[in-house]
């Protein structure tokens, strides 16, 4: 495992074991709203306080992106940071959130980790090195058929300017899929179509720290990754469509009538 890498899997494992502590007791965990269905508690702060201490101890001069703190430092190195990704879901005790942290040079990310401390599944990528689920080698799945796919996606729950075009997305994903999911953390949505346990997955309105480390290892893993006109600017844009080849290809040009002006910018 690349040395970098490393650092990236202690600070995730150092987050998970604050998340599991607190997970113990959940009614006494203060929760702040940050906008409509946006929740913060204490743990996102500690567990992104303690990432950030063993980045800067390793690598004092890098950037950091981090979604309770944003962004600071000014350097090619730039850590992306979601310490806690799903909260809704941890607030109550549904066992479906991550640790999501990865580091992009000069804007492209080279580094990933996602970890599921509820389950201890830890997931890593390297650019050029393949991707992995608790150290083995993982791929995408093999399936060629929309019909035969299983759908990870995350409805819209902040913004709700999209929320027609999404609706008429899901009923025809409905009709035209083995079925659809929505768990809730979609850096963990990303990493399991890595693995094969998703065919595919969209969404929009994500945030870079949402999407980065699970999209490297998509792509790590044999997979495609981009923005709904396929291109890679899924971290710009926000929205963001996933699969092994034939499901990405398939999605896209199922999901293209549904899409209106403003969801294509």
């Amino acid at each position: 495992m690349h040395p970098i890498l490393n650092i990236a899997v202690k600070a995730a494992r150092r987050a998970g074991q604050i998340i599991n502590r607190a997970s113990l007791d959940l009614d006494q965990i203060k929760v702040g709203v940050k906008q409509q269905n946006d929740f913060v508690t204490e743990v996102d702060r500690a567990a992104e306080a303690a990432i950030i201490d063993i980045i800067r101890e390793a690598y004092p001069e890098h950037g950091i992106l981090a979604e309770e703190s944003g962004a600071t430092g000014d350097s090619e190195y730039q850590w992306i940071i979601d310490p806690l990704d799903g909260t809704t879901n941890f607030i109550h005790g549904f066992p479906q959130y991550a640790v999501s942290i990865a580091l992009a040079q000069r804007g492209m990310v080279i580094h990933g980790v996602v970890f599921d401390p509820s389950r201890n599944e830890l997931f890593t990528a390297s650019k050029g090195a393949g991707a992995y689920l608790n150290e083995k080698r993982i791929r995408v799945s093999r399936r060629a058929k929309l019909e035969e796919a299983l759908l990870g996606t995350g409805f819209p729950y902040r913004a709700f300017e999209h929320v027609d075009a999404y609706l008429a997305i899901m009923k025809d994903m409905m009709r035209k899929t083995a079925g659809l999911r929505r768990p809730g953390s979609a850096s963990l949505d990303l990493a399991y179509v890595a693995c094969g346990r998703l065919d595919g997955f969209w969404e929009f309105g994500l945030a870079p720290w949402d999407m980065a480390a699970g999209a490297l290892m998509i792509t790590e893993a044999g997979g495609l990754v981009g923005d709904l006109s396929g291109e890679a600017a899924h971290m710009d844009t926000g929205n963001v469509i996933a699969g092994n080849p034939k499901i990405f290809a398939q999605l896209l040009q199922a999901i293209a009538p549904h899409l209106t002006a403003t969801l294509k910018a």
